[in-house]
């Protein structure tokens, strides 16, 4: 059944701590990532971050899945939300700052659309649907600017990078309704875990994180990055799953791109260019016709 809007306060308030704990994630990995290389990055936030969650599980007594279809399930779940974003974003932050970062981020929502008319074959789309998609893929062009098509190729693959990541999140979102049958405290933990074993492998290939030096900064961004921007945001995000459901969680991402800008600003000395504004606006427009209640004409679907 529908919630009130009395209920849904609390949910709201919820999404609003996780889009900045999120939004924080872009600032605390642009100071990491000037000692540290992208795949440790993820491998450290991913284990500060499983063992908080694997420790609260064992204290609160909740049993672990016992079959291994549900730990296959996990398994795509870490990967979809936790490994593969975040080591597209990781990366995409070499050539890219925190502020840019997290608005590239903004998209989950249009592709939550994107997959649910033409994968999940959904039968209606309104025209505020289909306007939003466009409005918020303009902005995507419009931040990108020039750079992506005129050679400029890290940069260009940097933000790529990060709009990849955005969708990695709409496949999560959607597959993360298999879990309303168990405590998001517990989906988080299991999906972390599966995550960072898979991290791993990748960061000592490639990164040699023992031979590594990182600075006191760092380590400190790190620690907050592990408990506040993956292990709490983890819980609250299974459980605003469950109540708002895959678009509502995702609409915060706006929210997650404002608190980044904002941050990178305050902290970092970086500044919101022509480019940056203007295509913030035109994302935020896309996501408020998503959202909102205008109203505009119903367009049907025809099937054969």
């Amino acid at each position: 059944m529908p919630q009130t809007s009395a209920k849904l306060i609390p949910e709201l308030c919820l999404l609003i701590i996780l889009s900045f704990l999120w939004g924080a994630s872009f600032t605390l990995i642009e100071v990491v990532i000037t000692t540290v290389p992208p795949a440790t990055i993820v491998l450290l936030r991913l284990l500060i971050g499983a063992v908080v969650l694997i420790t609260l599980v064992m204290i609160s007594g909740t049993v672990f899945p016992n079959t291994a279809k549900r730990w296959g399930e996990l398994l795509v779940q870490g990967i979809l939300q936790n490994a593969l974003p975040f080591t597209l974003i990781s990366w995409g932050q070499l050539h890219t700052s925190s502020g840019l970062a997290g608005l590239l981020n903004t998209t989950p929502p249009l592709f939550v659309f994107l997959i649910s008319y033409f994968v999940l074959q959904d039968k209606t789309v309104d025209a505020k649907k289909l306007l939003s998609i466009l409005i918020g893929f303009a902005g995507i062009g419009v931040i990108m600017g020039p750079t992506a098509f005129a050679g400029e190729q890290n940069s260009a693959l940097g933000q790529l990078a990060i709009t990849g990541a955005s969708l990695c999140y709409a496949l999560a979102a959607l597959n993360a309704k298999r879990f309303s049958d168990q405590p998001p405290l517990l989906t988080a933990a299991c999906s972390m875990t599966l995550a960072a074993c898979l991290m791993a492998p990748i960061a000592f290939t490639f990164d040699h994180p023992l031979k590594l030096s990182p600075s006191p900064e760092s380590l400190a961004s790190i620690l907050a990055l592990g408990v506040f921007s993956t292990a709490l945001a983890m819980v609250l995000y299974f459980r605003l799953v469950r109540t708002l459901g895959p678009l509502g969680v995702t609409t915060g991402s706006y929210l997650r791109a404002g608190f980044s800008a904002v941050l990178g600003v305050l902290f970092l000395g970086e500044t919101l260019t022509t480019n940056l504004l203007t295509g913030l606006l035109f994302i935020f427009t896309g996501v408020a016709l998503a959202t909102g209640q205008i109203k505009l004409p119903r367009l049907t679907k025809k099937t054969t």
